[in-house]
């Protein structure tokens, strides 16, 4: 079980994520409203001709483009606000308790059920928003990371090789890169692979083909899958949207915004190095040059 304090995994506020989760969520919901409605108390919300239907079409078209704004607010932040499970959790919790919170104010007035039902009141109002929401946002986390664990699964599938001892990824010619749905959509030698860039959901994997040619490549695929598959290897993620082959770096060079590193082509630009990935790509390049003079 993760822990509370623990940062959520990329997918959670990935673009495409946060879009299907709010679809599933008003699909969820308005099936628990027709289903729920018959056996709801102090509700005003109805369908068909009543006069209230205008009310309950209005209310719920609030309702999902209150969530919808709030998906979004958590996307743009992503790259500026680290969150938690329990932060993620009481983002959720707020939408349902703003939601709750409207119904409850506008029910009291149009019920006239009198402002000492307003308890009682908010009270059903939570607990049909946790059904109507928060189940669905659990199913959708749920098969988001079943999604991501199968990604990984498969990421980690390198090739159908026989030997007689494990061979570690950095030892491997291939590198072979899957989309979300598992199939395989690049191999390409480790020679010849040059970086990943991450492109919100997709990532660009840069190489050169046959003739020695500059390719571009786009994958639908998480640079963290890649990542957390490719470890051990020479693939190194120094910056948020850089995974680099640290086999085909020829210079490190520290600029006046931190470092950043050459690559043997001259046609790539410099490969930004960021604060949080800098100790490690330090070391492993430190780590190269040692053994490359060993060597010699």
């Amino acid at each position: 079980m993760a822990s509370p304090t623990k940062t959520i995994p990329d997918y959670l506020r990935g673009k495409y994520q946060l879009i299907y989760t709010v679809t599933f969520a008003a699909f969820f919901s308005i099936v628990f409203l027709l289903l729920s409605l018959p056996f709801s108390h102090n509700s005003w919300m109805a369908l068909g001709n009543s006069k209230f239907f205008a009310f309950t079409v209005l209310f719920a078209s609030g309702s999902l483009t209150l969530v919808a704004l709030s998906r979004l607010l958590m996307y743009k932040t992503r790259n500026v606000l680290k969150m938690t499970y329990l932060g993620y959790s009481a983002w959720c919790v707020a939408e349902v308790v703003v939601i709750c919170l409207a119904y409850s104010f506008i029910t009291v007035p149009i019920t006239e059920i009198g402002w000492d039902q307003f308890p009682k009141t908010l009270g059903n109002a939570l607990l049909y928003g946790t059904i109507s929401l928060i189940i669905p946002y659990i199913l959708a986390g749920m098969y988001f990371a079943l999604q991501d664990k199968n990604q990984i699964i498969r990421l980690m599938n390198y090739g159908n090789v026989v030997m007689d001892e494990n061979m570690l990824p950095s030892k491997l010619e291939k590198i072979t890169l899957f989309d979300n749905s598992g199939n395989l959509k690049l191999c390409v030698n480790s020679s010849n692979l040059y970086y990943l860039e991450s492109d919100d959901n997709y990532i660009i994997v840069r190489y050169t083909d046959s003739r020695g040619d500059l390719k571009r490549y786009m994958i639908r695929c998480k640079m963290k899958t890649v990542e957390e598959s490719f470890k051990g290897s020479d693939l190194v993620r120094c910056h948020r949207k850089y995974i680099v082959n640290m086999d085909k770096v020829k210079v490190l060079r520290k600029e006046k915004d931190g470092y950043e590193l050459d690559l043997d082509n001259d046609t790539i630009p410099p490969i930004p190095v960021s604060k949080t990935y800098e100790e490690n790509v330090l070391a492993i390049f430190n780590n190269a040059v040692l053994s490359r003079q060993s060597i010699q």
